[in-house]
Protein backbone atom coordinates (compact mmCIF):
# COMPACT_ATOMS: atom_id res chain seq x y z
CA UNK A 1 0.00 0.00 0.00
CA UNK A 2 2.92 2.32 0.70
CA UNK A 3 4.19 1.79 -2.85
CA UNK A 4 0.73 2.49 -4.29
CA UNK A 5 0.41 5.69 -2.22
CA UNK A 6 3.80 6.90 -3.45
CA UNK A 7 2.57 6.34 -6.96
CA UNK A 8 -0.39 8.64 -6.33
CA UNK A 9 1.31 11.62 -4.70
CA UNK A 10 3.39 14.17 -6.59
CA UNK A 11 6.64 13.06 -8.23
CA UNK A 12 9.35 15.09 -6.44
CA UNK A 13 12.39 13.90 -8.41
CA UNK A 14 12.82 17.31 -10.14
CA UNK A 15 13.53 18.85 -6.72
CA UNK A 16 16.82 16.96 -6.60
CA UNK A 17 18.12 19.50 -9.13
CA UNK A 18 19.45 22.47 -7.15
CA UNK A 19 18.48 25.10 -9.73
CA UNK A 20 14.91 23.87 -10.07
CA UNK A 21 14.63 23.43 -6.31
CA UNK A 22 15.79 27.01 -5.65
CA UNK A 23 13.29 28.46 -8.11
CA UNK A 24 10.51 26.27 -6.76
CA UNK A 25 11.16 27.23 -3.14
CA UNK A 26 11.26 30.92 -4.08
CA UNK A 27 7.88 30.51 -5.72
CA UNK A 28 6.42 29.34 -2.42
CA UNK A 29 7.23 32.76 -0.99
CA UNK A 30 6.34 34.96 -3.94
CA UNK A 31 3.23 33.33 -5.34
CA UNK A 32 0.98 34.34 -2.43
CA UNK A 33 1.94 37.98 -2.85
CA UNK A 34 1.40 37.77 -6.61
CA UNK A 35 -2.06 36.32 -6.12
CA UNK A 36 -2.95 39.11 -3.70
CA UNK A 37 -2.46 41.53 -6.59
CA UNK A 38 -4.45 39.29 -8.96
CA UNK A 39 -7.39 39.50 -6.56
CA UNK A 40 -6.89 43.12 -5.51
CA UNK A 41 -6.99 44.64 -9.01
CA UNK A 42 -10.52 43.42 -9.99
CA UNK A 43 -11.75 43.95 -6.44
CA UNK A 44 -10.49 47.54 -6.43
CA UNK A 45 -12.04 48.22 -9.84
CA UNK A 46 -15.40 46.76 -8.75
CA UNK A 47 -15.27 48.77 -5.51
CA UNK A 48 -14.69 51.97 -7.50
CA UNK A 49 -17.26 51.33 -10.26
CA UNK A 50 -19.71 48.62 -9.09
CA UNK A 51 -19.63 47.20 -12.62
CA UNK A 52 -18.59 43.76 -13.90
CA UNK A 53 -18.14 45.36 -17.32
CA UNK A 54 -15.30 47.52 -15.94
CA UNK A 55 -13.84 44.43 -14.24
CA UNK A 56 -14.00 42.72 -17.63
CA UNK A 57 -11.84 45.51 -19.09
CA UNK A 58 -8.90 44.04 -17.19
CA UNK A 59 -9.07 41.31 -19.83
CA UNK A 60 -8.59 43.81 -22.65
CA UNK A 61 -5.89 45.82 -20.88
CA UNK A 62 -4.07 42.62 -19.98
CA UNK A 63 -4.49 40.91 -23.35
CA UNK A 64 -2.82 43.50 -25.59
CA UNK A 65 0.55 43.55 -23.75
CA UNK A 66 0.39 39.78 -23.33
CA UNK A 67 0.08 39.26 -27.06
CA UNK A 68 2.66 41.87 -28.09
CA UNK A 69 5.28 41.25 -25.41
CA UNK A 70 4.58 37.54 -25.10
CA UNK A 71 5.47 36.95 -28.75
CA UNK A 72 8.35 39.44 -28.75
CA UNK A 73 9.62 38.24 -25.36
CA UNK A 74 9.66 34.65 -26.58
CA UNK A 75 11.75 35.72 -29.57
CA UNK A 76 14.06 37.64 -27.22
CA UNK A 77 14.45 34.50 -25.08
CA UNK A 78 15.83 32.68 -28.15
CA UNK A 79 18.65 35.23 -28.51
CA UNK A 80 19.54 36.74 -25.11
CA UNK A 81 21.01 34.74 -22.23
CA UNK A 82 17.88 33.62 -20.41
CA UNK A 83 19.29 34.27 -16.94
CA UNK A 84 19.92 37.93 -17.84
CA UNK A 85 16.42 38.27 -19.23
CA UNK A 86 14.87 36.78 -16.09
CA UNK A 87 16.77 39.23 -13.89
CA UNK A 88 15.55 42.23 -15.93
CA UNK A 89 11.90 41.18 -16.09
CA UNK A 90 11.71 40.18 -12.43
CA UNK A 91 13.06 43.62 -11.52
CA UNK A 92 10.35 45.16 -13.72
CA UNK A 93 7.65 43.18 -11.91
CA UNK A 94 8.95 44.48 -8.59
CA UNK A 95 8.79 48.07 -9.86
CA UNK A 96 5.21 47.77 -11.15
CA UNK A 97 4.03 46.15 -7.92
CA UNK A 98 5.51 49.11 -6.04
CA UNK A 99 3.54 51.48 -8.30
CA UNK A 100 0.34 49.57 -7.52
CA UNK A 101 1.07 50.18 -3.84
CA UNK A 102 1.69 53.89 -4.39
CA UNK A 103 -1.57 54.48 -6.29
CA UNK A 104 -3.60 52.66 -3.62
CA UNK A 105 -1.83 54.44 -0.76
CA UNK A 106 -2.39 57.84 -2.41
CA UNK A 107 -6.18 57.36 -2.53
CA UNK A 108 -8.60 58.91 -5.01
CA UNK A 109 -7.91 56.15 -7.52
CA UNK A 110 -8.61 56.68 -11.20
CA UNK A 111 -9.74 53.38 -12.74
CA UNK A 112 -7.92 54.13 -16.00
CA UNK A 113 -4.64 54.64 -14.13
CA UNK A 114 -5.16 51.28 -12.44
CA UNK A 115 -5.82 49.60 -15.77
CA UNK A 116 -2.74 51.25 -17.28
CA UNK A 117 -0.49 49.96 -14.48
CA UNK A 118 -2.01 46.54 -14.97
CA UNK A 119 -1.01 46.65 -18.65
CA UNK A 120 2.60 47.51 -17.81
CA UNK A 121 2.77 44.70 -15.28
CA UNK A 122 1.41 42.23 -17.82
CA UNK A 123 4.07 43.31 -20.33
CA UNK A 124 6.86 42.32 -17.91
CA UNK A 125 5.00 39.13 -17.04
CA UNK A 126 4.64 38.27 -20.74
CA UNK A 127 8.42 38.36 -21.26
CA UNK A 128 9.28 36.69 -17.94
CA UNK A 129 7.11 33.59 -18.18
CA UNK A 130 8.14 32.17 -21.57
CA UNK A 131 11.76 32.72 -20.61
CA UNK A 132 11.26 30.90 -17.33
CA UNK A 133 9.52 27.96 -18.98
CA UNK A 134 12.18 27.70 -21.71
CA UNK A 135 14.78 27.20 -18.97
CA UNK A 136 13.31 23.93 -17.66
CA UNK A 137 14.45 21.60 -20.49
CA UNK A 138 17.96 23.02 -20.02
CA UNK A 139 18.18 21.97 -16.37
CA UNK A 140 16.00 18.83 -16.25
CA UNK A 141 15.74 15.54 -18.22
CA UNK A 142 12.78 15.44 -20.62
CA UNK A 143 10.92 12.60 -18.82
CA UNK A 144 10.80 14.72 -15.65
CA UNK A 145 9.11 17.71 -17.31
CA UNK A 146 5.50 16.59 -16.58
CA UNK A 147 6.40 16.19 -12.90
CA UNK A 148 8.21 19.55 -12.84
CA UNK A 149 5.25 21.30 -14.45
CA UNK A 150 2.90 19.67 -11.94
CA UNK A 151 5.07 20.83 -9.04
CA UNK A 152 5.13 24.38 -10.40
CA UNK A 153 1.38 24.38 -10.96
CA UNK A 154 0.78 23.06 -7.44
CA UNK A 155 2.71 25.89 -5.82
CA UNK A 156 1.19 28.51 -8.09
CA UNK A 157 -2.31 27.31 -7.35
CA UNK A 158 -1.63 26.95 -3.62
CA UNK A 159 -0.81 30.64 -3.64
CA UNK A 160 -3.96 31.24 -5.63
CA UNK A 161 -5.91 29.68 -2.74
CA UNK A 162 -4.15 31.63 -0.01
CA UNK A 163 -4.24 34.87 -2.01
CA UNK A 164 -8.05 35.13 -2.34
CA UNK A 165 -8.65 33.93 1.20
CA UNK A 166 -6.18 36.42 2.65
CA UNK A 167 -7.31 39.19 0.30
CA UNK A 168 -11.00 38.61 0.99
CA UNK A 169 -10.27 38.90 4.70
CA UNK A 170 -7.82 41.81 4.61
CA UNK A 171 -9.35 44.11 1.99
CA UNK A 172 -12.21 45.27 4.26
CA UNK A 173 -9.77 45.73 7.16
CA UNK A 174 -6.53 47.09 5.69
CA UNK A 175 -7.52 48.25 2.22
CA UNK A 176 -5.76 47.52 -1.05
CA UNK A 177 -2.38 49.19 -0.49
CA UNK A 178 -1.09 46.60 1.97
CA UNK A 179 -1.81 43.77 -0.45
CA UNK A 180 0.22 45.44 -3.19
CA UNK A 181 3.07 46.09 -0.73
CA UNK A 182 3.23 42.41 0.25
CA UNK A 183 3.49 41.47 -3.43
CA UNK A 184 6.34 43.94 -3.91
CA UNK A 185 8.38 42.59 -0.99
CA UNK A 186 7.91 38.89 -1.73
CA UNK A 187 9.07 39.25 -5.35
CA UNK A 188 12.61 39.78 -4.05
CA UNK A 189 12.75 36.05 -3.22
CA UNK A 190 12.32 35.19 -6.88
CA UNK A 191 14.91 37.77 -7.87
CA UNK A 192 17.40 36.14 -5.50
CA UNK A 193 16.78 32.67 -6.98
CA UNK A 194 17.11 33.95 -10.55
CA UNK A 195 20.39 35.75 -9.85
CA UNK A 196 21.88 32.44 -8.61
CA UNK A 197 21.12 30.58 -11.85
CA UNK A 198 24.06 29.75 -14.14
CA UNK A 199 24.43 31.42 -17.52
CA UNK A 200 21.78 30.06 -19.88
CA UNK A 201 22.77 30.77 -23.49
CA UNK A 202 20.53 29.46 -26.27
CA UNK A 203 21.71 26.41 -28.22
CA UNK A 204 21.45 27.15 -31.93
CA UNK A 205 19.63 30.42 -31.26
CA UNK A 206 19.66 33.51 -33.41
CA UNK A 207 21.79 36.62 -33.14
CA UNK A 208 21.09 40.34 -33.18
CA UNK A 209 17.91 42.04 -32.04
CA UNK A 210 14.79 39.89 -32.43
CA UNK A 211 11.95 41.51 -34.30
CA UNK A 212 8.91 40.65 -36.34
CA UNK A 213 10.83 38.23 -38.55
CA UNK A 214 11.90 36.02 -35.66
CA UNK A 215 8.35 36.02 -34.30
CA UNK A 216 7.02 34.96 -37.71
CA UNK A 217 9.63 32.20 -37.89
CA UNK A 218 8.41 30.85 -34.57
CA UNK A 219 4.80 30.91 -35.72
CA UNK A 220 5.81 29.19 -38.97
CA UNK A 221 7.49 26.44 -36.95
CA UNK A 222 4.27 26.02 -35.00
CA UNK A 223 2.22 25.85 -38.20
CA UNK A 224 4.37 22.95 -39.36
CA UNK A 225 3.69 20.98 -36.16
CA UNK A 226 -0.09 20.44 -35.96
CA UNK A 227 0.07 18.60 -32.64
CA UNK A 228 1.62 21.65 -30.96
CA UNK A 229 -0.81 23.96 -32.74
CA UNK A 230 -3.80 21.96 -31.51
CA UNK A 231 -2.52 22.11 -27.92
CA UNK A 232 -3.04 25.87 -28.12
CA UNK A 233 -6.42 25.58 -29.82
CA UNK A 234 -7.98 23.34 -27.18
CA UNK A 235 -6.68 25.56 -24.38
CA UNK A 236 -8.18 28.62 -26.03
CA UNK A 237 -11.51 26.79 -26.25
CA UNK A 238 -11.33 25.92 -22.55
CA UNK A 239 -10.31 29.35 -21.31
CA UNK A 240 -12.15 31.74 -23.62
CA UNK A 241 -15.50 30.01 -23.20
CA UNK A 242 -15.10 28.47 -19.77
CA UNK A 243 -13.33 30.96 -17.43
CA UNK A 244 -16.00 33.00 -15.58
CA UNK A 245 -13.69 34.76 -13.10
CA UNK A 246 -14.77 38.28 -14.17
CA UNK A 247 -18.20 37.40 -12.82
CA UNK A 248 -17.00 36.37 -9.36
CA UNK A 249 -17.33 39.81 -7.69
CA UNK A 250 -20.91 40.24 -8.95
CA UNK A 251 -21.88 36.63 -8.21
CA UNK A 252 -20.50 36.87 -4.68
CA UNK A 253 -22.41 40.10 -4.08
CA UNK A 254 -25.69 39.50 -5.94
CA UNK A 255 -26.19 35.72 -5.86
CA UNK A 256 -24.68 34.89 -2.47
CA UNK A 257 -25.31 38.12 -0.54
CA UNK A 258 -21.72 39.15 0.14
CA UNK A 259 -20.53 42.74 0.60
CA UNK A 260 -19.64 44.79 -2.49
CA UNK A 261 -15.94 44.42 -1.67
CA UNK A 262 -14.24 41.32 -0.25
CA UNK A 263 -16.14 38.89 1.93
CA UNK A 264 -16.26 35.12 2.39
CA UNK A 265 -18.21 34.22 -0.77
CA UNK A 266 -15.85 36.39 -2.84
CA UNK A 267 -12.81 34.65 -1.35
CA UNK A 268 -14.24 31.15 -1.79
CA UNK A 269 -15.09 31.67 -5.45
CA UNK A 270 -11.65 33.01 -6.30
CA UNK A 271 -9.91 30.27 -4.28
CA UNK A 272 -11.95 27.31 -5.57
CA UNK A 273 -10.26 26.73 -8.95
CA UNK A 274 -6.74 26.92 -7.50
CA UNK A 275 -7.83 24.69 -4.61
CA UNK A 276 -8.80 22.03 -7.12
CA UNK A 277 -5.49 22.49 -8.91
CA UNK A 278 -3.58 22.00 -5.65
CA UNK A 279 -5.49 18.80 -4.90
CA UNK A 280 -4.77 17.65 -8.42
CA UNK A 281 -1.11 18.53 -7.96
CA UNK A 282 -0.77 16.73 -4.64
CA UNK A 283 -2.10 13.56 -6.24
CA UNK A 284 -0.29 14.05 -9.56
CA UNK A 285 2.06 11.08 -9.35
CA UNK A 286 0.14 9.54 -12.23
CA UNK A 287 1.01 12.26 -14.75
CA UNK A 288 4.56 10.95 -15.20
CA UNK A 289 3.13 7.57 -16.17
CA UNK A 290 0.75 8.85 -18.87
CA UNK A 291 2.06 8.14 -22.34
CA UNK A 292 -0.95 9.19 -24.46
CA UNK A 293 -0.80 12.82 -23.42
CA UNK A 294 -2.99 14.15 -26.25
CA UNK A 295 -5.94 12.00 -25.26
CA UNK A 296 -5.40 12.95 -21.61
CA UNK A 297 -5.63 16.67 -22.51
CA UNK A 298 -8.97 16.14 -24.29
CA UNK A 299 -10.45 14.27 -21.32
CA UNK A 300 -9.25 16.91 -18.85
CA UNK A 301 -10.78 19.78 -20.84
CA UNK A 302 -14.10 17.96 -21.16
CA UNK A 303 -14.18 17.57 -17.37
CA UNK A 304 -13.44 21.30 -17.06
CA UNK A 305 -16.36 22.18 -19.35
CA UNK A 306 -18.82 19.96 -17.46
CA UNK A 307 -17.68 21.50 -14.16
CA UNK A 308 -18.30 25.04 -15.44
CA UNK A 309 -21.78 24.02 -16.59
CA UNK A 310 -22.46 22.78 -13.06
CA UNK A 311 -21.14 26.04 -11.62
CA UNK A 312 -23.47 28.13 -13.79
CA UNK A 313 -26.49 25.99 -12.86
CA UNK A 314 -25.69 26.33 -9.15
CA UNK A 315 -25.43 30.11 -9.45
CA UNK A 316 -28.80 30.16 -11.19
CA UNK A 317 -30.36 28.26 -8.28
CA UNK A 318 -28.71 30.40 -5.59
CA UNK A 319 -31.85 32.46 -5.00
CA UNK A 320 -33.62 29.38 -3.61
CA UNK A 321 -30.81 28.14 -1.36
CA UNK A 322 -27.79 30.48 -1.23
CA UNK A 323 -25.77 28.46 1.30
CA UNK A 324 -26.02 25.02 -0.33
CA UNK A 325 -25.63 26.46 -3.82
CA UNK A 326 -22.48 28.31 -2.76
CA UNK A 327 -21.09 24.95 -1.63
CA UNK A 328 -22.05 23.34 -4.95
CA UNK A 329 -20.56 26.26 -6.90
CA UNK A 330 -17.27 25.96 -5.05
CA UNK A 331 -17.24 22.16 -5.52
CA UNK A 332 -17.72 22.52 -9.28
CA UNK A 333 -14.90 25.04 -9.51
CA UNK A 334 -12.65 22.74 -7.45
CA UNK A 335 -13.33 19.88 -9.87
CA UNK A 336 -12.58 22.15 -12.81
CA UNK A 337 -9.34 23.34 -11.21
CA UNK A 338 -8.06 19.77 -10.78
CA UNK A 339 -8.79 19.01 -14.44
CA UNK A 340 -7.16 22.24 -15.59
CA UNK A 341 -3.98 21.50 -13.63
CA UNK A 342 -3.52 18.15 -15.33
CA UNK A 343 -4.32 19.60 -18.75
CA UNK A 344 -1.76 22.38 -18.31
CA UNK A 345 0.96 19.98 -17.14
CA UNK A 346 0.45 17.74 -20.18
CA UNK A 347 0.21 20.59 -22.71
CA UNK A 348 3.31 22.37 -21.48
CA UNK A 349 5.27 19.11 -21.38
CA UNK A 350 4.22 18.35 -24.96
CA UNK A 351 5.43 21.79 -26.01
CA UNK A 352 8.80 21.42 -24.26
CA UNK A 353 9.56 17.94 -25.54
CA UNK A 354 8.44 18.38 -29.15
CA UNK A 355 10.34 21.65 -29.82
CA UNK A 356 14.08 22.33 -30.25
CA UNK A 357 15.91 24.66 -27.88
CA UNK A 358 16.36 27.27 -30.64
CA UNK A 359 12.59 27.92 -30.77
CA UNK A 360 11.51 27.08 -27.22
CA UNK A 361 11.43 30.71 -26.16
CA UNK A 362 9.17 31.73 -29.04
CA UNK A 363 6.83 28.78 -28.56
CA UNK A 364 6.67 29.48 -24.84
CA UNK A 365 5.80 33.05 -25.79
CA UNK A 366 2.86 31.73 -27.77
CA UNK A 367 2.01 29.46 -24.84
CA UNK A 368 1.86 32.35 -22.37
CA UNK A 369 -0.21 34.40 -24.82
CA UNK A 370 -2.72 31.54 -25.02
CA UNK A 371 -2.68 30.51 -21.35
CA UNK A 372 -2.85 34.01 -19.91
CA UNK A 373 -4.53 35.73 -22.85
CA UNK A 374 -7.41 33.28 -23.15
CA UNK A 375 -8.81 34.08 -19.69
CA UNK A 376 -8.50 37.81 -20.44
CA UNK A 377 -10.60 37.40 -23.56
CA UNK A 378 -12.98 35.47 -21.33
CA UNK A 379 -13.07 38.40 -18.88
CA UNK A 380 -14.29 40.71 -21.64
CA UNK A 381 -16.73 38.18 -23.11
CA UNK A 382 -18.21 37.08 -19.79
CA UNK A 383 -18.48 40.63 -18.49
CA UNK A 384 -20.34 41.72 -21.62
CA UNK A 385 -22.57 38.64 -21.91
CA UNK A 386 -23.52 38.72 -18.22
CA UNK A 387 -24.86 42.23 -18.72
CA UNK A 388 -27.27 40.78 -21.31
CA UNK A 389 -28.21 37.27 -20.10
CA UNK A 390 -27.10 37.31 -16.46
CA UNK A 391 -24.16 35.71 -14.68
CA UNK A 392 -25.62 32.19 -14.38
CA UNK A 393 -26.46 31.85 -18.07
CA UNK A 394 -23.14 33.36 -19.13
CA UNK A 395 -21.19 30.83 -17.04
CA UNK A 396 -23.24 27.74 -17.92
CA UNK A 397 -23.42 28.63 -21.60
CA UNK A 398 -19.65 29.00 -21.69
CA UNK A 399 -19.25 25.50 -20.25
CA UNK A 400 -21.49 24.08 -22.98
CA UNK A 401 -19.34 25.77 -25.64
CA UNK A 402 -16.21 24.24 -24.06
CA UNK A 403 -17.60 20.72 -24.39
CA UNK A 404 -18.79 21.24 -27.97
CA UNK A 405 -15.59 22.97 -29.07
CA UNK A 406 -13.34 20.31 -27.53
CA UNK A 407 -15.20 17.46 -29.21
CA UNK A 408 -14.97 19.22 -32.58
CA UNK A 409 -11.24 19.87 -32.07
CA UNK A 410 -10.60 16.20 -31.26
CA UNK A 411 -12.45 15.11 -34.38
CA UNK A 412 -10.58 17.62 -36.54
CA UNK A 413 -7.10 16.65 -35.27
CA UNK A 414 -6.81 12.89 -34.63
CA UNK A 415 -2.98 13.19 -34.62
CA UNK A 416 -3.24 15.25 -31.44
CA UNK A 417 -5.37 12.61 -29.73
CA UNK A 418 -2.84 9.92 -30.75
CA UNK A 419 0.23 11.83 -29.46
CA UNK A 420 2.54 9.64 -27.33
CA UNK A 421 5.44 10.90 -25.19
CA UNK A 422 7.40 7.66 -25.61
CA UNK A 423 7.71 8.23 -29.37
CA UNK A 424 9.19 11.72 -28.90
CA UNK A 425 11.69 10.61 -26.27
CA UNK A 426 12.74 7.68 -28.47
CA UNK A 427 13.20 9.93 -31.50
CA UNK A 428 15.33 12.47 -29.56
CA UNK A 429 17.46 9.82 -27.82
Amino acid sequence: MRVKFRGLVADTRPLRNEHFRRLWLANIITVVGAQLTVVAVPAQIYAETGSSAYVGLTGLFGLVPLVVFGLWGGALADVVDRRTLLICTTSGLIATSALFWLQAAAGGVDVWLLLGLFSVQQAFFAVNQPTRSAVLPKILPLPLLPAANSLNMTIFQAGAIAGPLVAGTLIPVLGFSWLYLIDTVTLFATLSAVVRLPRLPVEGGGTGTPGLRSVVEGLAYLRGHPVLLMSFVVDLVAMVFGMPRALFPEIAHEAFGGPDRGGLAFALLFAAIPAGAVLGGIFSGWVSRVDRQGRAVIVCILVWGVAIIGFGVAVGLAGRAPGPMLAVSVAMLVLGGAADMASSAFRNSMLMTAATDAVRGRLQGVFIVVVAGGPRIADVAHGASAAVVGTAAAAAGGGVLVVVGTVLAALAAPAFVRYRLSRVVRDTA
